[in-house]
């Protein structure tokens, strides 16, 4: 469904890796991630503007709450209208979550089908080369993709076997600091406490934690230095939770997809999180400071 944004990245993933990541796959996600955020950054710095002016006409808003409180018809063609004179757009917020939304289910389907997204290699060929390999050689962690290239990675004497199907171009070195960013994080007791303990799957665990840990510090930054939107309080709360929620969602879905996109959730945190100082310095404290003045007259 997502094809037409998942191969377009697929191909610029494949331009990272063979030019500027030095043919690392962990830091090719890293370039591809800092690549794509740079690109919304305009988009998010008019979603803060947008977020620092509704804060600055909440008395406003407020007025007009209590004034047509039993009038909602009146009550939304008033705040529709205070909106229009100061050329707010409430809307605009949504924005950049709209556009990276599918880009980061895009991005799943790049990360764990990297032969059919930047190789386009053909799905009956990848399943043709799956049926190659020696069933005990398949790991449960991995998916097809992944598992071919694990498979032929180790077993580059096989690859004739493959009959050019699949060439040694295709095998990506998806180590990144000891870690295969082509496998899927577990719990599995068996794997961590066994009697021959799985350090991958222990290595792998680093992932998930640092993907759960930036989400909080950066869900919750975000959350103390924007400026309020609504005064209500059950809203307020509800927004205060997503500091728990974030970072649960990630740690649940962080440990059923292959570990390179928990490499992008953690940069994009970081990313965002240094984003927001510097939104908080020069947007929301500039639009913060203006509301111990008058406000300034309507656009004409």
């Amino acid at each position: 469904m997502l094809d037409f944004i998942s191969y377009p990245i697929g191909a610029f993933l494949r331009i990272i890796y063979n030019t500027l990541a030095f043919k690392n796959y962990g830091l090719s996600i890293i370039l591809l991630t800092v690549i794509i955020k740079t690109l919304v950054l305009p988009l998010t710095i008019k979603q803060y503007r947008s977020t620092a002016k509704i804060s600055e006409i909440q008395p406003q808003i407020q007025e007009i709450q209590k004034k047509y409180k039993n009038d909602p018809q009146k009550l939304n063609a008033e705040t529709v209208k205070l909106y229009q004179e100061y050329k707010i757009n409430p809307a605009s917020g949504c924005l950049p979550l709209l556009i990276q939304m599918p880009v980061l289910f895009s991005l799943y389907y790049v990360i764990s089908q990297p032969l059919k997204y930047m190789f386009k290699i053909p799905k009956d060929v990848i399943s043709q080369i799956f049926s190659m390999i020696p069933a005990e050689a398949v790991k449960s962690s991995n998916l097809h993709d992944l598992s071919i290239i694990d498979y032929f990675s180790h077993n580059l004497d096989k690859l004739s076997s493959a009959n050019g199907l699949i060439t040694q171009d295709n095998l990506l070195n998806m180590k990144f600091f000891g870690i295969n960013l082509g496998a899927i994080p577990s719990l599995d007791p068996s794997r961590l406490f066994g009697s021959s303990p799985d350090m991958q799957a222990w290595y792998l665990l680093i992932i998930p934690v640092l993907a759960i840990v930036t989400t909080f510090i950066s869900t919750k930054y975000s959350m103390n230095q924007t400026p309020q939107q609504n005064t209500n309080p059950s809203q307020n709360s509800m927004m205060n939770s997503m500091t728990l929620i974030s970072p649960i969602m990630t740690g649940f879905i962080s440990f059923t997809v292959p570990a390179g996109l928990g490499i992008y959730w953690i940069i994009s945190n970081v990313f965002q999180l240094g984003q927001q100082l510097f939104m908080n310095k020069y947007i929301i404290n500039k639009a913060s400071s203006s509301k111990n003045k008058p406000l300034s007259e309507p656009s004409s």
